[in-house]
């Protein structure tokens, strides 16, 4: 069964503003709200502002109570795996076993540039990803960790802290179908893919299933747009009620676990209403009705 979550940028917004948005979106009936990574703005202006994702999704933890509170994802080029395997095992913790880590290669090259980072070749930056990924998963399980890889060297490593659940969900963001899609076949865990159309999901997605170990074991998603005022075209969930519900069945079609609605801001909470109440009751029993009160 497909299920649906919301996906918040955090730039050109306020706390608050997310706040509002997250605990609306719980009450809707959304299971999963992320945050997502960037040093400088994406999308707006720098002068608009951006804020920390780390602290952002500690705030998500300690603002809901049901959703899975995910990050989509965070960059590994801007910090050492093993920081973000203590802040996402404490997260855990916050919110009661229910963190969701994304992890990425990164792609916003002016922000590297900005601070600093190197910003390196694709096959390099997706090495990384897969040796951050294992450092991960290897100090969330191991009392003691060492690792002795092309970017990372751990001796007697010791995380210090332990997910509440057995195993949370590592969720790779990738979709180059040459380097990125059989890292994620490799991790065989989650696969979150970001701005495609349901036919390129499909693609996409056979390939990744095609070349993992364990296919049954690897849950997908994928984030995209909303926006119901316009016109239906691209990689965005767009136009009427129908076209929309349209779009979302073809991503069902597609394989799609999970379709997540990706946020801006100023955030249309009245479009995010209407779609959980005349969309997500096609696909799961449990959204708001059309027409009720949240």
């Amino acid at each position: 069964m497909t299920s649906f979550g919301v996906h918040t940028a955090l730039e050109g917004c306020t706390v608050g503003d997310l706040q509002t948005t997250w605990r609306f979106a719980e009450d809707l009936g959304f299971d999963w709200v992320s945050i997502w990574d960037h040093l400088h703005p994406a999308v707006h202006p720098v002068d608009a502002g951006s804020l920390d994702s780390i602290a952002c999704h500690t705030a998500l933890a300690l603002t809901t109570k049901r959703v899975r509170v995910g990050s989509l994802v965070y960059s590994v080029g801007f910090r050492h795996p093993a920081l973000l395997a203590r802040a996402a095992a404490t997260i855990d913790h916050l919110s009661g076993g229910r963190v969701e880590l994304g992890l990425g290669a990164g792609w916003h090259r002016n922000e590297y540039d900005a601070f600093g980072f190197p910003f390196e070749r694709p096959a390099v930056r997706l090495r990384r990803l897969k040796e951050a990924v294992e450092i991960v998963r290897l100090l969330w399980q191991e009392e003691s960790v060492d690792y002795e890889g092309e970017f990372y060297q751990l001796r007697d490593a010791h995380c210090g802290v332990q997910p509440i659940q057995e195993k949370p969900r590592i969720w790779v963001g990738a979709s180059g179908e040459k380097l990125g899609l059989s890292i994620v076949a490799a991790l065989n865990d989650g696969w979150n893919c970001s701005t495609v159309t349901p036919e390129e999901f499909h693609r996409k997605r056979t390939i990744v299933m095609e070349s993992a170990r364990d296919p049954d074991a690897i849950v997908t998603a994928v984030n995209v747009g909303l926006d119901l005022s316009g016109d239906g075209a691209g990689a965005v969930l767009a136009g009427s009620v129908e076209q929309v519900t349209d779009t979302v069945g073809r991503y069902v079609e597609a394989g799609a676990d999970r379709v997540i609605l990706r946020l801006m801001a100023p955030f249309q909470l009245d479009e995010l209403e209407l779609f959980a109440g005349s969309v997500m009751p096609h696909f799961i029993s449990s959204a708001i009705p059309a027409g009720s009160q949240v």
